[in-house]
């Protein structure tokens, strides 16, 4: 996946961010054997099947995801800080997603809220998020796998709750002496999200499903990382992530990532 991000600094405390994104994590139609059948005399029993993993799909335009974050908490002091914001997140996606757990930077439309707290002491941060995820549905016509005219398919992803918490420490400077420094810091991410069941609904009808990337689940990344800030308004993220508890259908392991962004401060 490739994402370009504009974000912009409203007040001292309102942020607004927009990006787009591009990935080839997804065909542009369901698989055509998600939905199989099964005959029981004159009755025709439809159920969905896992899809297939590592498929190469082309690239194709994600679509746009809208945050905000404001805080309301400030408490400053010298070498320390504890701040907490609340967020909310939209994004219009209309991509053949085909798993359970939503993602609304990249798999799903929808939105989410939730709260960031930040604790900062001398060379020592720690960081969690949580908050709830809810998922628009996805639509498309199908062809019938008994031949006959195409039926209208739609998935129900599982709403979720995520929960992300990570530690940073700086590793130089050990102490400042002007704004052009460089920085180095290291940190540790442990990333988590909980999701309902997806539903499938065909001709009006809820299928069984069959499929484990479609069930209910949970899982745990730990993503370590390293981080450089150079002059205070450029900043260069490169992390590795590991499955911890459980797994994410969407996507494999290791995950790597990385991030650059540039400050543009208004006097």
């Amino acid at each position: 996946m490739y994402a370009i991000r504009a974000m912009y600094g409203v007040t001292s405390k309102l942020s607004l961010l927009i990006t787009g994104s591009i990935s080839n994590h997804h065909d542009r139609k369901l698989p055509p054997d998600l939905i199989n059948h099964t005959h029981t005399g004159n009755q025709t029993n439809y159920y969905t099947q896992s899809p297939k993993r590592g498929v190469n799909y082309p690239y194709l335009f994600s679509g746009v995801h809208l945050y905000a974050k404001y805080r309301f908490v400030s408490i400053d002091k010298k070498n320390s800080h504890f701040r907490i914001a609340g967020y909310g997140e939209w994004s219009k996606l209309a991509v053949a997603h085909d798993e359970a757990e939503p993602n609304l930077m990249d798999d799903t439309g929808g939105y989410g809220y939730g709260v960031i707290a930040t604790l900062l002491k001398n060379r020592f941060a720690v960081s969690l998020t949580s908050g709830l995820i809810k998922p628009d549905s996805y639509s498309e016509t199908q062809a019938d796998v008994t031949g006959g005219p195409d039926l209208p398919t739609t998935i129900h992803f599982g709403d979720a709750v995520r929960y992300d918490l990570s530690f940073g420490y700086r590793l130089a400077p050990e102490r400042y002496t002007d704004y052009d420094q460089p920085n180095w810091n290291v940190y540790l991410e442990f990333r988590g999200k909980k999701y309902d069941a997806a539903r499938v609904i065909q001709n009006g009808v809820e299928l069984t499903s069959n499929s484990i990337p479609l069930a209910a689940s949970s899982y745990i990344e730990v993503h370590p990382g390293i981080q450089r800030i150079a002059k205070s308004n450029l900043r260069i993220d490169f992390s590795v992530g590991f499955s911890l508890v459980g797994n994410s259908y969407v996507r494999f392991t290791p995950v790597w990532e990385l991030g650059v962004q540039r400050y543009f401060y208004r006097k």
